[in-house]
Order: C-alpha cells, then sequence, then structure tokens
C-alpha cells in the first residue's frame, strides 16, 4: 500500500503530537522557515540535560530522544540514518554501554517496542535513509513515531503511521512502508540476546584491490575543445591526455562495487568525526592555539562555526587501500581540488575510447553540486575567485557550471591586481562596478591569513572591523570583508589543517580509519616509523617520511617550511605497476559524492600526480577480472 504526503505541512517546530512517555514530535518543515526565526546555525542543535540529541526536528534528533527520555540511553553519532543500522552498543546517562544488534527486514526475530526502525536511502528517503521508533507491535501492524516526513498533526494518536507486519511459514517478519519507493534495512534493538541477529560479515580482502589496466591505440583528440573546462584542462596538461608521463597514457583502474562502498562509508563517517573534532578545537581554546591562527582572527572563526557549519561545499579524503582495508591521510575541506577529473575529463575519457565495463564514480559530482547551490541561500551572483594557476581555471570552470546550472550568475575573477576595488563606501566590487556579495574560491583561506600576518595587530583588528583598508584590495581584504559570503566557509581552516590529525587520534584512537598521529614525535612512532607533516600545507610540500630504521624514504620542499609541524603513522600506499596509488573520495555539502585515484612514481603524491580513469565494478565481474 502506498499514500500521497498530506497537504498545507504544519510550520517547522509546531508541534505535532506526543509520542508515548510524553515525547514531543515537531513539524520539521524547512520550507516555511524565515532566516530570522533562526538568525544561526547553533539554533538548530538540539540538546535534552545537556547531551546533544541532533538537528531540530530530523528523524535522528527524535530517535535519539525518544530513547533518552524512554530508556535512558542514546546512540553515537552517525553519518545518516541509515548508519544506525550498523551501530554496535547504546551509550547510558552513566557511560556505560549496552550491546545493540540488529535485524534485518526478514528476520526471524519480530520486533519489539523500543526498536528503531531504519531504512535505506532510497525513494522518498534518498541519501540520508530514515530512521523511526516502533512504539506498538500488534498482531499485523507495527506504530512508528517519527520527524521529517509528514508534517502534519496527530490529533489524539500517539504514533505518526502504522505499517503492515507480517510472518510467513518459516517464522519470517516483514515490515512494509506506506511509502512504495523504500527499502526497509530492519531494526536495531538493544539486547543481549543476539538469536537471528544480521552478521556483518567481512568482504573478501580481495575486493579492496585496484587492478590496473591500459588501452592502445589511443584517440588523439577525445575532448572536445569547444567546453571551456575541457579547453582550459587540455591548455593546463598540453593536450588531450591524462597523465604528464606519456608511459602512463592510457592507464586506467578498476575496483570493487564493495570497495567503492567502504569508501562512502568511511567518507560520510569522517566526515561527522572531523565536524566533531572541529567542535572540540572550538571549545578548547588550548587546542585552538595549535592550529597557529592570528588571535584577532579567533572569534571570527568561532563565529563562522555557529553560523555556517552545515555549510562545506567541498571536501576531499586521500587514503590508502589496502586489502585490509582504507586508512585515511588528511580532509582537505578548503580548495580541495581533482574535482573537475572526476566529475567530467575522466568520464568522457572512458567514453571516448570504448571503456564502458563498470561505472563512472564521479559521474554524481556535478549533480551534487548544482543541488548544493539551490540549497545555499548565497545571492543571485557568485564571484569565483581564482588564482592564475592553469589546473585552477578549469576548476573555476567547472565550478561555473554546477553555480549556473542552480540558477545564478557567475563571474569569473583571475587573480586581484584589476580583477576588484573599493566603492566610496569601502565595499568591495568587481572591475565592472558590480558589488561582490557572494565568492567562491580557488585561493586557499591560508594565502589570505598569511597577508593578515603581515599586518600589525592593532592593523588587524581594525581591518576586520571595517575600520581600515589597503591602497588597493588584497585577497584578505576580500575574504574577511564581513559584507562577504565565501566559500569554503572560514571555519574550514581547522579540519583543513593538519593540527586536527592529533585531535582526531585523541578523540578516536580505535577508529579503524586513523592513523596515529601525534603533535610530539613519540618513541612509539619512531619505532613504527612516520611521516612529518607542516599543520599547514597543500601539494604534498614540506613532507617528510621516515622509516622504521630512521632513514628518510621521501622529502619534499615547498613553501610551508616555517610552519609548525605534525606526526603521522608511516602507512606506504599500495604500488601498483610501478605506481603509487592514493583512492581519493569526495564530498558535496558533507555526502559522499564520488571517487578517483592518484597516481606517481614518488610515495608522496602532490599536486603534479596523474589523476587517472577509474571504473567500478560489480564484485562477481571484479573476482573475474582478478582471475583472468
Amino acid at each position: 500500500m502506498s499514500h500521497k504526503k498530506p497537504s498545507n505541512p504544519r510550520p517547522f517546530g509546531e508541534l505535532l503530537g506526543y509520542a508515548p512517555g510524553q515525547v514531543p514530535v515537531y513539524s520539521s518543515n524547512y520550507d516555511s522557515l524565515k532566516p530570522e526565526d533562526m538568525p544561526s546555525r547553533e539554533e538548530f542543535r538540539h540538546y535534552q540535560d545537556g547531551i546533544y540529541m541532533g538537528y531540530k526536528w530530523q528523524c535522528v534528533e527524535l530517535a535519539r530522544r525518544w530513547l533518552y527520555i524512554n530508556r535512558g540511553y542514546v546512540f553515537e553519532d552517525v553519518p545518516m540514518a541509515y548508519d544506525i543500522f550498523d551501530i554496535k552498543s547504546f551509550l547510558t546517562r552513566d557511560g556505560l554501554r549496552l550491546p545493540a544488534y540488529a535485524f534485518r527486514n526478514g528476520a526471524r526475530r519480530k520486533p519489539e517496542v523500543g526498536a528503531l526502525l531504519i531504512w535505506s536511502p532510497a525513494g522518498e528517503f534518498e541519501r540520508t535513509g530514515h530512521v523511526a521508533v516502533i512504539t506498538e507491535v500488534l498482531e499485523n501492524s507495527v506504530r512508528i513515531v517519527e520527524q521529517n516526513v509528514e508534517h502534519h498533526g496527530w490529533g489524539d494518536l500517539e504514533w505518526a503511521r502504522s505499517l503492515s507486519l507480517s510472518e510467513n511459514s518459516r517464522g519470517e517478519f516483514t515490515i512494509e512502508c506506506t511509502y512504495g519507493d523504500t527499502h526497509i534495512l530492519g531494526w536495531v534493538m538493544q539486547t543481549a540476546d543476539k538469536t537471528h541477529a544480521s552478521r556483518h560479515k567481512r568482504p573478501a580482502k580481495e575486493l579492496f584491490k585496484l587492478f590496473s589496466s591500459q588501452i592502445n591505440p589511443l584517440r588523439p583528440d577525445w575532448l572536445d575543445a569547444k567546453d571551456a573546462v575541457n579547453q582550459a584542462y587540455i591548455k593546463s596538461m598540453g593536450g588531450h591526455k591524462t597523465s604528464s608521463d606519456e608511459r602512463n597514457e592510457g592507464i586506467y583502474f578498476y575496483v570493487s562495487k564493495t570497495a567503492e562502498n567502504e569508501i562512502e562509508r568511511a567518507t560520510n563517517e569522517l566526515h561527522v568525526m572531523f565536524l566533531k573534532a572541529t567542535d572540540h578545537v572550538i571549545r578548547n581554546p588550548e587546542l585552538l592555539q595549535k592550529f597557529n591562527f592570528p588571535d584577532a582572527l579567533i572569534p571570527r572563526i568561532e563565529k563562522s562555526w555557529r553560523n555556517r557549519r552545515n555549510e562545506s561545499l567541498l571536501g576531499r579524503f586521500d587514503f590508502a587501500m589496502i586489502e585490509s582495508g582504507l586508512e585515511v591521510y588528511e580532509y582537505n575541506v578548503d580548495s580541495a581540488g581533482c574535482y573537475p577529473e572526476a566529475g567530467q575529463i575522466l568520464g568522457q575519457w572512458a567514453a571516448a575510447h570504448g571503456v564502458t565495463q563498470g561505472e563512472d564514480p564521479g559521474q554524481n559530482i556535478l549533480s551534487d553540486l548544482t543541488e548544493a547551490w539551490r540549497r545555499f541561500d548565497s545571492g543571485e551572483i557568485v564571484h569565483i575567485l581564482q588564482d592564475t594557476e592553469s589546473e585552477e581555471t578549469y576548476m573555476a570552470e567547472f565550478m561555473r557550471v554546477s553555480i549556473e546550472a542552480s540558477g545564478r550568475e557567475t563571474r569569473i575573477i583571475k587573480g586581484l591586481n584589476k580583477g576588484v576595488r573599493w566603492d566610496d563606501t569601502g565595499a568591495i566590487q568587481d572591475a565592472q562596478g558590480l558589488a561582490v556579495k557572494t565568492v567562491w574560491k580557488t585561493w586557499a583561506w591560508e594565502t589570505a591569513i598569511d597577508q593578515m600576518r603581515e599586518r600589525e595587530e592593532v592593523e588587524q583588528k581594525l581591518m576586520l572591523q571595517g575600520m581600515v583598508r589597503a591602497k588597493k584590495p588584497e585577497l584578505v581584504d576580500v575574504l574577511l570583508n564581513s559584507d562577504v559570503m565565501v566559500y569554503e566557509p572560514l571555519w574550514s581552516l581547522i579540519p583543513s589543517n593538519k593540527a586536527i590529525l592529533p585531535v582526531l587520534w585523541s578523540l578516536y584512537p580505535s577508529n579503524p580509519y586513523l592513523l596515529e598521529s601525534q603533535f610530539e614525535l613519540s618513541s612509539r612512532l619512531k619505532r613504527m616509523g612516520y611521516v612529518k607533516k607542516p599543520i599547514v600545507g597543500r601539494c604534498g610540500h614540506n613532507i617528510e617520511m621516515v622509516s622504521d630504521e630512521h632513514r628518510t624514504i621521501q622529502k619534499t620542499t615547498g613553501q610551508f617550511s616555517k610552519q609548525d609541524d605534525i606526526y603521522q603513522a608511516l602507512f606506504k600506499l599500495p604500488k601498483i605497476n610501478n605506481l603509487y596509488t592514493q583512492v581519493c573520495s569526495f564530498t558535496v555539502n558533507g555526502n559522499y559524492s564520488g571517487t578517483c585515484v592518484r597516481c606517481d612514481t614518488s610515495p608522496i603524491i602532490q599536486s603534479v600526480s596523474d589523476i587517472l580513469p577509474l571504473r567500478v565494478l560489480s564484485d562477481e565481474a571484479f573476482v573475474g577480472l582478478l582471475s583472468t
């Protein structure tokens, strides 16, 4: 059975009804909100007895709050609602852990009151999945309470929807959703009895290999040079090619669907972890000092975090993927690159050369970006500020496509010398006299912060207050202008700074994706081998890899030699056909969007390293390929 959502949804925050235990349930009709109703992002966060429940008034928030009020325990942060199906425990008010087990829809274990019903990301619950609480179990149905689905009142009822429950001849229980395009994964219960629970079988190790192939001959002109992105890419690369080394032309890689699923899971989980670590840094001034930001900038960073924590547009994780799984090196949240290659160029390479087996793992990046821009309240015109580096030109053009597809106009400013100016009131204008109100940039925030550091402390404070300005606007004058909305937001300085890595390790020392990281070189890291990284760095500059025998394996130079360093456990990239190969995943607005591979003959991946084509195969096809 199926139905349509009721018309005339209630406004955001209006009471819809009470769940058992007198737990209030609210409308999350965000379309009804006005900016003045919730002036800062911090006001969307809801706490119960000082314990974070979630964002108002989403499905996860209600699930946590109902459990906390009625059962005295909660589950920890999850990237998406569907990830609740994989939790292993609940946490009590006293800090004790209680076992949690998941039961697949169709399991031989009947759901119980208090069970969390979990949907996969499909149909009505696309991207995030959904969670509801089962509050009644009848002979042929279950009743659930939920938020962020139907924003209408319940009247005298204590439940939002009734879903059919059936038992077949084998004693297997199945719940059907009233929305026909959804898929229920199953239910999660706090119980010590794991009979008939879903077993999380570890995938075969071979599914985490990367398999390379090479095609020959190659088409000489496989890109449409009339396309602005392609044109800029061709100019940067010096031709229609994917590699700076002709020996690597035509090389491409395959990865299994299981591996891509794990990359997606790791990406979404790690994004949440990096945000929690950022919040931890903001709340602990002694930690924030380790990031070496100018003191005058701290209040602005804190304000950015309060008001714009959900406005992270781009991010790229860098992973090593070996048969035992994934290890993350860092998260490039500010000025992340490689999006045009993964989102456009490499897909065109595959189509032009007849490489049609499998799927393009970057095919959704452009549409995801467009959708993100539609959601942002960023004005009608976006100015794209880019450096003069050639690769930043095609990045700027790629972003232009996504912004304009969202219905906005764009202006690209390459360099700042003649691109911007002050008007008579001290506001920023472009060369044509158009006010600069919204900016997306390829410049790193740290470039602007370095300009700020060159000014006296008193001048820094006056500049932030708009009371003093340079003769011609510098990058810092544009990006820190209080009348200009910048993407990425200022708080992205924190997760992009390598000082976040020791913080992250201190918060999640047992997480399988993390490498041990410390502010000081410990005896343990010396025994293991380590990588020394500047806390502010780009493009693989100023990195030193040291073996467990205290021998320097590789060392790079660059512009960040004067920065403080952190130390991370050595974990080498796999080498495939003489190429060290790194797996990168992309986020758009905090969610997984795609994957690519970067390769180099050096174990340190840099900006000049190749981004080679990647295809995702079904597990069956991938295993078959390995056996040939």
